[in-house]
């Protein structure tokens, strides 16, 4: 058969007498004009042109410029591209009712869809080069498809074509698009004249796209590619190569940064504050607030929601046309061939089309997956930026709060943190499901109409069933909620718990105490399993109902259609109203989470009101302006704006030079000298009551006055009086304006004129480094910061830190003693550029050598030579004489004003009062003399440090440089690892819960899945076999089928319904064993571990894993894996089903599978990245917000808010692109993989149509087809979900194979006597020891004979191998040559319990349990009251004991932190007392006492232990010149072994000279 244009069945088709516009076939001809002319003309350039590429701007963004109409013109193109694809399906439809091909019917439309592609391709290419002059040729292009398309449809008028016929809507709406498309081509000439007109109009790029931080490229890129995230590709591509980092994903675009919505937020809150303002009960409405700054976003995603809703229906009204339509054509075979003059369709004709019905099934599907993932999107970034802004407020807020609420506990940091950690995310996440509240009803409604329409009355039951059974999964959703909490409280116990084991782990093992402590976490650990039993239920039972409704709602209506219906149920039904029961039942679960987090949004909203209302400070005070005009100066200065927010370093000075003006006018003072003056001053903390009350005192400028009193006078106060923090009832604070003279602009910065640099009694520090906590924001001066490091005696405390001062101290930084950190808040005050500087009794925590140097070095040198202002708080009256002015203060008033001398004169009693107060603080300095307390801060912080840091650090740095040769080794495995799933770590997850329920699991998930694809496929043959012989059988046979089928259909869903409970079950069960079995498995793993192990592994560390990993092995790792084996195997059966009811699908899926692996595989990596960046981002955050309220008064003091400021800022902003990437990135995946759905849907519709054994399996077929798309991207994220939590299982796991202590002797327990050792002869033979078998020894050949009951000291220097004696005892290191023995047994035979039961020990450092005192004295409740008591009375304890509440019951809190260091160690020596062993070992256990304390003990250990065998490690010499016997040692040797007189007696000995620098 020849081909022709117009088809050669008709001759009349070429005649053109009758005008040539009256031909149809020459008007066809002409319609190809327009499209060929374009393709002509557009080829070459994009050919040529684009090779050079010369004109293109070079920027590193290539969509950075948008021509007006931008998103206009691509919505009109997709239309128009629709359009294309309906008229070529329409002309082909038509075609194959004709005898012979007609080309005009389809060929013109497909050169127009090509012309059209290439139309959107061109211009894109012609923006992203900024060459507009080259739009001509598509200006020209739509005119000339307008005048054509236009003639068509006037040819069709004039030819009477109904409205009806298809073709004559398709030419109607193609003249719209053309001409509006033409209309957009001449807004862009009118708006950028690059032609017709003289001058052009001149574009830059946005501003974010001049910064080549911004990397988030979602509001700029082309509308295509901001529906399908095409820009991601290359982030998520390289995260391939490289682990992406916080400099891969830049910064923020200013419209979603913090500052930016901070701004809208705040005039619309503003706005709702004037409101209300005339009436005083109404509180400003946040809500109305947040709708008008956040408002239009959304309802663009509401609208984005409701679209892609409706799109939603098309599936099911698609399968049953194509089932419908199947079926007619299986059982009339006999279409005719169409009257060739009449070759128009009419759109029902057109729609019953099975293979049209496939293809808008696709489309529809596409569209309605970009809608849901556009309306997801727009909510989270509205989600963040409301977010953002909601933190900036809090903050600044904060800045702000009265230090009356939070002292007075109105607002504690608790409650802070809180506003900050919890009450803004559950904002932000009702903002993310917000649309589904105003959208699921609308789905429901439309839902249960078209059911209706199916299935007449009986889809009112099935609806009915699922509305009734919602509410229950609201009554699952807050019970699980309470469980939650509950297993949060058991885990914080047990964590405290455990806390306290491993700080005390040393002692607890010496003591043979592991067994106890580890039951009481045990049984902890039981409570919070019972309570965690709770939460798997209830989530068991949330996923069952998800999985069991539908099955029972479909039942339900199923069964009363074929019991009220006389016709049978068709496939058709059958498998649409399936299909709409899988929609109806998302929005009715999603409901109850809506709901909650509603309830919780609204909770969160009250709670932020409350404390946006809450007390500020006044503003009547020197530093009033300053607050407001952070921001305010920001947006008022554009120009500063920008600069402000891309470029650190010049905020401030900006800042600055804004708010000198503001900050307020100047007050004539009368004296000069006088720097700060009170007159008539009453104060208060909020309470009402004066605080302070008549307070008349003067500062002098450049002098050092002196506050003193007793405890509880108001001299702190006073300094917060004046730097304004407290409420000022009545009376004045003046501050004389110093540097007023000077009218240059650099003069007056060279000192805060309006900063105090201020030190807080409570020291406060930075989460930063030592030198950033000294600098605090001031510029870098070396010398200068040299002089106040030495002034403090800072310099030998930050040698000992592994860093130097570039090492992180604060809460997560290292710990420093209560000393340390004040003098680096001194040194702080002293480092900044002010002329005033306060310092409110900076001498508490430091000992009597570093305050008299801090006084010497620091005040009188430093400070007087810079002639500063100081105001000094102290109780160190021997400096008196040192003030130049002294303010005395009794009881919240001024006792006395004036300098020393006028003191004397006038007011002898008090000085007289001084005088003895001095002599005994002198007293006390002798005594003070020798216990030298710096040393052993120091001391401990070595001992802190060295051990653990170090090493960590060492091994750290090894690992890295290994890790660096291995990358350039093989960087492919590398890859190869970052891309693998951690199959191993899995399958060790998977076993821990024992075979038997990974067994039952997986039996009990396949069948379940069998069952219910066999209630579907037993649906399908019902409905098949029902209407194929529906004409043959008798009515009694019908009715006992009819039974038959809904009896087993019954059978089998009843079935399903269990089996789905079961697996919920068995899933939640075989996770609560796993978690049980780990965390007993890593408690003693660890409690038994070597001591060597603790020493060399960071304490965090071994904390981290029994916090967050334990509570994601917990509660996280088995819904991650229900949900990942439930969507996998609902992904495998749908396939399974398709392939059988059309096995030509099979060949179709490789291709998209190959794409799935990929997708999968690139997505993992770059989501794991993103998700680690995510949270280590956010930990900066809430930290930066508890400091500042911790340190506000400081903050405050030194006139620093701006910057703290700009760095909450800057954190939110870090925190909030980290998550924009990451969810970004989920959308990535979960358009691609709905795409992947669409294509399998379409490829499977066109399957089954061509090669479908019956309408019930095609109507099956597209039902799994549609379930696909769904969870295929759930497998991906649960992948990778599960892949980040298996990282916790695998930390486990590395602590689970280490080596345990051999706890097992040759001798049995029963074997040794039971009261060994009674003598106490000690006998040490060639003892040679080390810490693991892979280092040096550390005793080499130490040979040692100690008869029963004598007193022998050891002493050496630091590293002698003094302690590792005292361990070997023990057997806490490895003993690997000769052998201790003791009353004639070899320690090395026992077993460890019995040996370590039987010694005792006291430690350095004095560990105390949280408890009762006899819980610390005894813990495994051995001994009697009296015995107990008797010990602490020889502790010297007993009268301080009895005082307390409840005696031997009293508290003694975490760490004994109610004692005084000297107590604590006598607790300890009474504990050693209470064990009644012949052998006492001391390691040094006078080291952290005073002198009394000491000779306390000293006295105790020679008449209490008067006939047992004592063992000391002396840490001062002096402490042993009693002994019976000393030792000396030297790296591990023994130099000198006799009675201290004879080795006193040889002048060039060793212990004579230790002896002599003792002295």
């Amino acid at each position: 058969m020849r081909l022709a244009f117009c088809g050669n069945d008709n001759a009349s088709a070429y005649n053109i007498s009758a005008g040539v516009l009256r031909n149809v076939c020459f008007v066809d001809a002409l319609n190809l004009v327009p499209h060929v002319f374009l393709l002509f003309i557009t080829f070459p350039i994009l050919f040529i042109g684009w090779g050079s590429q010369s004109s293109k701007v070079q920027i590193h963004h290539n969509t950075w410029l948008h021509f007006p109409g931008h998103n206009l013109r691509w919505i009109l193109t997709f239309t128009l591209l629709f359009v294309h694809v309906c008229e070529i399906a329409e002309g082909i439809v038509s075609d194959t009712q004709m005898k012979s091909r007609h080309l005009h019917l389809f060929l013109p439309a497909i050169i127009g869809f090509v012309a059209a592609t290439v139309s959107i391709v061109y211009y894109h290419n012609i923006e992203t080069s900024n060459f507009p002059k080259l739009l001509l040729a598509l200006f020209l292009y739509w005119i000339m498809a307008f005048v054509t398309k236009t003639i068509k449809l006037v040819r069709y008028c004039q030819d009477g074509v109904p409205f009806s016929q298809l073709r004559f809507c398709i030419t109607g709406i193609m003249v719209i698009l053309y001409g509006l498309l033409m209309a957009v081509e001449i807004n862009v000439i009118r708006v950028r004249r690059y032609v017709f007109f003289m001058n052009p109009q001149k574009v830059k790029p946005p501003e974010d796209l001049q910064d080549l931080g911004v990397r988030f490229l979602q509001p700029f890129v082309n509308l295509l590619s901001k529906a399908t995230y095409w820009w991601m590709n290359t982030l998520i591509i390289s995260a391939h190569k490289k682990p992406v980092d916080l400099k891969a994903i830049g910064k923020l675009p200013i419209a979603m940064r913090a500052l930016t919505n901070y701004v809208c937020l705040k005039e619309a809150y503003e706005e709702q504050k004037k409101k209300v303002a005339d009436q005083p009960n109404r509180s400003p409405s946040i809500w109305l607030a947040m709708y008008s700054a956040f408002g239009r976003p959304i309802l663009l995603s509401s609208t984005f929601r409701y679209l892609a809703d409706l799109l939603g229906f098309a599936g099911p009204l698609c399968i049953s046309g194509i089932v419908q339509g199947f079926q007619d054509t299986s059982n009339n075979t006999n279409a005719t061939g169409k009257d060739p003059s009449n070759s128009y369709l009419s759109s029902e004709e057109f729609l019953r089309n099975v293979y049209v019905l496939a293809v808008l099934l696709f489309l529809a599907l596409i569209l309605q997956r970009t809608f849901l993932q556009a309306s997801y999107y727009v909510t989270t970034e509205t989600g963040i930026n409301l977010r953002g802004a909601l933190l900036a407020m809090i903050y600044n807020k904060i800045l702000r709060l009265s230090t009356s609420n939070l002292s007075m506990g109105e607002m504690t940091l608790g409650q802070i943190n809180n506003l900050v950690a919890i009450e803004t995310n559950q904002l932000m996440w009702f903002l993310f499901l917000c649309p589904n509240l105003w959208a699921m009803p609308v789905q429901i409604i439309m839902g249960v109409i078209l059911l209706y329409n199916l299935l007449g009355m009986s889809a009112l039951v099935g609806a009915a069933v699922i509305v009734l059974l919602a509410p229950i999964q609201y009554f699952i959703a807050t019970k699980l909620a309470e469980a939650q909490k509950s297993t949060l409280d058991y885990s914080t116990e047990r964590l405290k718990k455990t806390n306290e084991i491993l700080k005390g782990i040393k002692l607890l093992k010496l003591y043979a105490w592991e067994h106890i402590f580890c039951t009481s976490v045990e049984e902890t650990r039981m409570k919070e399993l019972t309570s965690l039993k709770t939460f798997a239920l209830h989530t068991s039972l949330s996923i069952f109902m998800n999985a069991a409704i539908p099955i029972a709602a479909v039942l339900a209506t199923f069964v009363t259609y074929a019991y009220t219906n006389v016709k049978p149920l068709q496939p058709a039904q059958a498998f649409a109203s399936l299909s709409l029961f899988h929609i109806l039942v998302t929005p009715l679960f999603l409901l109850s989470t809506v709901v909650r987090f509603a309830v919780k949004a609204i909770i969160s909203v009250q709670k932020l009101n409350e404390f946006l209302l809450s007390d500020e400070i006044g503003d009547d005070s020197w530093r009033g302006g300053d607050s407001s005009v952070a921001y305010e100066s920001c947006k008022k200065h554009t120009g500063l704006h920008t600069k402000a927010i891309n470029r650190r370093q010049p905020l401030r000075y900006q800042l600055e030079s804004y708010e000198q003006p503001s900050r307020r006018q100047t007050r004539p003072v009368e004296i000069d000298d006088i720097a700060i003056k009170v007159t008539n001053g009453y104060f208060s903390w909020g309470s009402g009551l004066a605080t302070l009350s008549n307070i008349n005192i003067r500062i002098p400028t450049g002098q050092m006055t002196m506050i003193v009193g007793q405890v509880g006078c108001g001299k702190s106060s006073l300094l917060l009086a004046i730097l304004g923090e407290m409420q000022t009832l009545e009376g004045k604070v003046h501050w004389s304006n110093v540097n007023e003279t000077e009218p240059s602009f650099e003069a007056s910065r060279s000192r805060n004129r309006y900063s105090v640099a201020y030190a807080a009694q409570k020291p406060w520090l930075l989460n930063a480094t030592v030198e950033e906590n000294i600098i605090f924001g001031s510029p870098f001066n070396k010398q200068r910061y040299k002089a106040v490091t030495d002034a403090c005696s800072l310099q030998p405390d930050i040698d000992l830190l592994p860093f130097g001062d570039q090492t992180e101290i604060g809460e997560r930084g290292i710990n420093l003693s209560g000393g340390q950190r004040q003098r680096i808040c001194v040194a702080r005050a002293l480092y900044q550029n002010t002329n005033i500087v306060f310092l409110d009794d900076p001498f508490s925590a430091l000992d009597i050598h570093l305050s008299d140097h801090l006084m010497q070095e620091g005040i009188l040198k430093f400070l007087q030579e810079d002639k500063r202002t100081l105001v000094l708080v102290t109780h160190k009256l021997q400096y008196l004489p040192h003030a130049d002015w002294i303010i005395a203060m009794k009881d919240g008033m001024v006792l006395r004003e004036g300098t020393l001398k006028d003191i004397q004169t006038k007011d002898t009693e008090l000085y007289e009062h001084w005088k003895t107060l001095m002599n005994r603080q002198d007293q006390e300095l002798e005594k003070d003399m020798e216990a030298d307390q710096t040393t052993l801060e120091r001391k401990t912080l070595r001992r802190a440090m060295y051990p653990r840091e170090s090493k960590a650090q060492l091994e750290d740095e090894d690992e890295e440089e290994e890790e660096e040769e291995d990358e350039d080794d093989n960087m492919s495995t590398v890859l190869r690892l970052r891309t693998k799933m951690p199959w191993k770590t899995c399958w060790r997850y998977l076993t821990s819960g024992g075979f038997f329920l990974l067994f039952l699991m997986i039996f009990s998930k396949l069948l379940k899945h069998s069952v219910i694809v066999a209630i579907d496929y037993w649906l399908a043959t019902w409905t098949s076999m029902d209407n194929g012989n529906e004409l043959r059988n008798a009515d009694d046979v019908k009715s006992t089928k009819k039974t038959y089928h809904v009896a087993v259909f019954s059978i089998l869903s009843g079935a399903g319904i269990v089996l789905c409970l079961i697996t919920s079950l068995t899933v939640e069960w075989m996770g609560l064993t796993a978690a049980k079995n780990l965390h007993h498995n890593l408690l003693n793993k660890i409690i038994l571990g070597p001591i060597r192990f603790f020493d060399t592994t960071p304490l965090g560390l071994i904390l981290n894993r029994f916090s967050a990993d334990t509570n994601i092995i917990d509660q996280h790792i088995p819904p991650t894996l229900e949900s990942l084996t439930r969507s996998t195997l609902l992904c495998l059966s749908a396939i399974g089903m398709i392939s059988y009811a059309t096995p030509w699908f099979l060949v179709a899926l490789v291709p998209l599978g190959i794409a799935f692996y990929f997708i999968q595989k690139y997505f993992r990596v770059a989501s794991k990245d993103l998700q680690e960046l995510d949270d280590s981002t956010q930990l900066p955050l809430l930290c930066h917000f508890s400091e500042t309220a911790e340190g506000l008064t400081t903050i405050r003091a030194f006139g620093h808010e701006a910057r703290f400021k700009q760095r909450m800022l800057e954190l939110t902003d870090t925190n909030n692109i980290a998550y924009l990437f990451l969810s970004a990135a989920n959308r990535w995946l979960e358009v691609r993989t709905d795409y992947l759905g669409a294509c399998i849907v379409l490829t499977a519709a066109v399957t089954s149509i061509t090669e479908g054994p019956n309408s019930g399996f095609v109507g099956l077929g597209l039902l799994y087809a549609l379930t696909i798309t769904n969870y295929l991207n759930w497998v991906v994220r649960n992948l990778a979900d599960l892949e980040v939590q298996m990282g916790a299982v695998k930390k486990v796991h590395s602590f689970l194979n280490m080596e345990s202590e051999n706890y097992e002797g040759y001798l049995d327990p029963s074997q040794v006597p039971k009261d060994w050792p009674q003598e106490g002869e000690i006998k040490i033979e060639n003892l040679c020891v080390r810490y693991e078998n892979n280092l040096k020894p550390v005793l080499k050949h130490v040979k040692a004979y100690i008869k029963p009951g004598q007193k022998v000291g050891i002493c050496g220097r630091t590293g002698s191998g003094k302690s590792s004696l005292s361990l070997a005892f023990f057997r806490m290191v490895d003993i690997f040559d000769g052998r201790i023995v003791i009353d004639g047994i070899d320690i090395s035979k026992l077993p460890l319990h019995t040996l370590r039961s039987r010694l005792s020990i006291i430690l350095q450092d004095p560990i105390l349990f949280s408890g009762s005192i006899r819980f610390n004295l005894d813990p495994e409740c051995k001994c009697t009251d009296d015995r107990l008591w008797e010990a602490l009375e020889i502790a010297q304890l007993k009268n301080m004991v009895k005082s307390l509440p409840g005696g031997l019951d009293a508290v003694v809190t975490e760490g004994g932190e109610n004692f005084s260091v000297g107590q604590r160690q006598l607790f300890c020596l009474a504990r050693a007392f209470v064990r009644k062993s012949s052998i006492l070992i001391m390691d040094e256990a006078t080291a952290s006492i005073d002198m009394a304390t000491e000779n306390i003990l000293q006295k105790v250990v020679m008449t209490a232990f008067a006939d047992r065998t004592v063992v000391t490690i002396a840490h001062r010499v002096h402490t042993i010149l009693t002994a019976d016997l000393v030792i000396v040692m030297k790296r591990g040797n023994i130099l000198e072994y006799d009675t201290p007189e004879n080795l006193l007696s040889q002048e060039d000995g060793i212990f004579a000279s230790f002896v002599r620098a003792d002295m």
